[in-house]
């Protein structure tokens, strides 16, 4: 990972982190709202349906040592610790989401089965089979290695473990080239949300496949989660987000005034949200 790349990651969760979590909570990912996203519900309960979905999707029913790559301030990693009562593995590049977490899993009464570290995915100080679980839930979309990062989760996945990834993706290529347009509109969500680039959901089964993983699924549940963006932008117009905007950094500032950019994406069928998963 570049070091410049690491460190827009790291600045713009470190200045967002605080005022995320004092607007929505714990969780930093998409709501699930049904499978034709029309279902109404709290916005952190739709949250929390994701995770269940996917594990319902994935079909993990247990699991024991489970690694949360980009943990953000420990959201799914203590929630899934808790589910099953299991041990918590986060890493993040952001200190601050480190710092929040291991906080977090104190006030949870976690702490004892679970860790936050501050770590680069694409080179995680882990040793190989460690995890039968290995859970990245919006990160992939910041790697700049796509192969290399399912490579470290694959090899830190114990034999017979489960890797469940979901991520930004663009629509598919097999039939028609991005556009001109599409690529400019990509290459405005990459320079607001730090992204050096996403691929189609097919190529990263591609990349599964050479692993290998085994039992692969993926699916497109871009549909489900497509109302998150309208609902992040409602809640960017209340006092209390904008006068945490004020003070947070103009990154955090210029990624509220660029929801719309993910929402229009989702409306013309460029973004997708992709899911993966398969055992080793």
């Amino acid at each position: 990972m570049s070091t410049t790349l690491y460190q827009q990651i790291q600045e713009f969760y470190d200045a967002s982190s605080g005022l995320w979590e004092e607007i929505w909570g714990e969780h930093m990912h998409h709501g699930y709202y049904g499978a034709d996203g029309k279902q109404q519900k709290d916005r952190r309960q739709a949250q929390i349906d994701l995770i269940e979905e996917l594990l319902k999707w994935s079909k993990v029913k247990d699991a024991e040592n489970i690694l949360d790559v980009g943990c953000g301030i420990g959201g799914s990693s203590l929630y899934l610790a808790q589910k099953f009562n299991a041990k918590s593995t986060g890493i993040t590049l952001s200190p601050v989401q480190a710092t929040r977490a291991t906080q977090r899993a104190l006030e949870a009464n976690l702490s004892t089965r679970s860790q936050f570290l501050v770590a680069n995915a694409q080179e995680m100080p882990f040793a190989d089979n460690s995890f039968d679980l290995v859970w990245s839930l919006e990160s992939g979309e910041h790697m700049p290695d796509k192969t290399k990062f399912l490579q470290e989760c694959y090899r830190v996945l114990k034999p017979g473990g489960t890797l469940i990834m979901v991520t930004w993706c663009h629509r598919p290529t097999d039939k028609s080239p991005l556009t001109a347009d599409e690529q400019k509109h990509l290459q405005d969500i990459y320079r607001v949300y730090c992204l050096p680039y996403v691929i189609s959901l097919p190529e990263y089964e591609a990349i599964a496949h050479q692993l290998p993983l085994n039992n692969i699924r993926t699916a497109d549940w871009s549909t489900a989660v497509a109302p998150f963006w309208n609902i992040v932008i409602d809640s960017a117009f209340t006092p209390q987000a904008f006068l945490g905007l004020l003070f947070s950094g103009w990154s955090t500032i210029q990624g509220a005034l660029s929801l719309g950019l993910m929402r229009r994406g989702y409306e013309r069928g460029l973004i997708r949200f992709g899911l993966l998963c398969g055992q080793k």
